[in-house]
């Protein structure tokens, strides 16, 4: 499979703070790449970096071959990279339906049939077109940031926690979600609750202290207690 994204030694400061200090991953088209590690590590700020809005002071990144360490957020977003918020970043005073307006690039052919499989594949979304997006549920608000983020046939989202604070019935849907959107998009998922990641996952990367320290496919993880205790705390 061809490499979509490629990260090579980045490294990012928020003020004085040196928060990634040498990440370097790779993600294959068509594949989910989970990025793993403890409270604190660096994996919210890693997709930040990748979307500009934490702009890297070291490094490279390349989207399809082509450099965009240097580029704006707009740019990146119109060079077909969706990114979901940990804090999801809907409008609480928008309609469902103005939310995704809101999102959408244009009304192309290619935007509405994207715009019809995620509202399949979201059945609630399409019952509370008409509702506030503060109104929504803790799941139907991960739902409605998830669709904005795909309804421009991005090539490639990046989703931070989308299992957190949810239940557990609604982070299955939400997994069964990922599990079907990744035969049409490319997806970097930062996720705390293992089983969810290791279930959705195809490969991982550990960061640890701003480092990516350990990778690998997600069997190798699952199989690994010393590994999964030593850097992610968990048996």
């Amino acid at each position: 499979m061809s490499i979509q994204l490629k990260l090579e030694n980045v490294e990012t400061y928020i003020g004085q703070f040196h928060i990634l200090q040498g990440i370097s991953f790779e993600v294959r088209k068509g594949e989910v790449t989970v990025l793993l590690g403890r409270n604190g590590a660096g994996k919210t700020t890693t997709l930040r970096t990748i979307m500009g809005l934490n702009p890297a002071s070291k490094g490279s990144i390349l989207f399809n071959g082509k450099e965009i360490k240097a580029d704006p957020t707009y740019t990146i977003a119109q060079k077909g990279i969706g990114y979901v918020p940990e804090d999801q970043g809907i409008f609480a005073q928008l309609t469902v339906e103005e939310n995704m307006k809101v999102a959408m690039k244009d009304e192309k052919d290619k935007t509405k049939e994207s715009l019809e499989y995620i509202l399949n594949l979201f059945p609630d979304l399409k019952r509370f077109w008409k509702k506030h997006g503060g109104l929504l549920s803790g799941g139907q608000k991960q739902m409605l940031a998830i669709a904005r983020a795909y309804v421009n046939d991005n090539e490639l989202l990046l989703i931070d926690e989308p299992s957190k604070g949810l239940a557990p019935i609604v982070v299955e849907k939400v997994m069964e979600s990922i599990m079907e959107m990744k035969d049409k998009t490319t997806i970097v998922l930062v996720e705390q609750n293992f089983m969810m990641a290791s279930t959705v996952g195809d490969c991982f990367y550990i960061i640890d202290d701003g480092r990516t320290v350990k990778n690998g496919s997600m069997e190798i993880l699952r199989e690994d207690d010393e590994m999964r205790r030593k850097f992610l705390g968990i048996a």
